[in-house]
């Protein structure tokens, strides 16, 4: 469910602790308080503990679980956001405006978690009895704004829309999948059906002329 992180090792260092706000007697610190407290390692650090935290409760089919594990790994990375964002960048001391900013490590890591975390939430919601199809392509196009090669999320961008009625779409989507993975029997499978639906949309349009 989740790929390691460039930064990964570096990073867990700032990992969530007892008094961090976030165990179940810790008490929840507000956002921005929380944001403006902590360093950008510290919060990239929790985000990749929840990340991971949401890809055990995959394993384990708690998906409800995991969907929040992965839904407080982007809390942070908001957090981060607000940090690096709190005052315009020249009007820091030079060496605050350093602190305050990422390394290209930092940056690739934060990049990861959200393709990882956005992947695994729509990973989730696909395994519910009743699968919010809307949700799920909000996802996916999230994932394909910065990896637009992304195997999976095409493929469960296709699905969402192949549900969702947008035949079109979701065979853009598909063939984009296959392109990527040509023997995948699941895109096959979708392939199939979508240009079935789209056959028999044509017909009713000449049968109605």
């Amino acid at each position: 469910m989740e790929r390691a992180s460039p930064a990964a090792g570096k990073l867990n260092a700032g990992g969530r602790g007892a008094g961090d706000g976030h165990g179940p007697t810790g008490g929840a610190q507000p956002r921005a308080a929380a944001a403006g407290s902590a360093e950008p390692g510290e919060l990239i650090g929790r985000a990749l503990d929840f990340k991971s935290e949401g890809a055990q409760c995959y394993k384990d089919k708690k998906f409800r679980e995991a969907i929040g594990k992965y839904h407080r790994a982007l809390l942070e990375l908001k957090a981060l956001l607000l940090l690096l964002s709190q005052e315009p960048a020249g009007q820091r001391p030079p060496a605050a405006a350093a602190a305050a900013g990422l390394s290209e490590e930092q940056r690739q890591a934060v990049e990861a978690i959200e393709v990882d975390c956005y992947n695994s939430l729509a990973a989730c919601l696909l395994q519910a009895e009743l699968v919010n199809y809307e949700r799920v392509k909000e996802y996916c196009l999230k994932v394909l704004q910065k990896e637009g090669e992304n195997f999976k999320a095409l493929y469960r961008s296709g699905v969402a829309f192949y549900h969702l009625g947008d035949f079109n779409k979701a065979l853009y989507y598909l063939k984009e999948a296959r392109s990527r993975q040509p023997t995948d029997t699941n895109v096959i499978r979708y392939i199939q059906l979508t240009e079935m639906k789209l056959s028999r949309c044509s017909q009713r349009e000449k049968e109605t002329l």
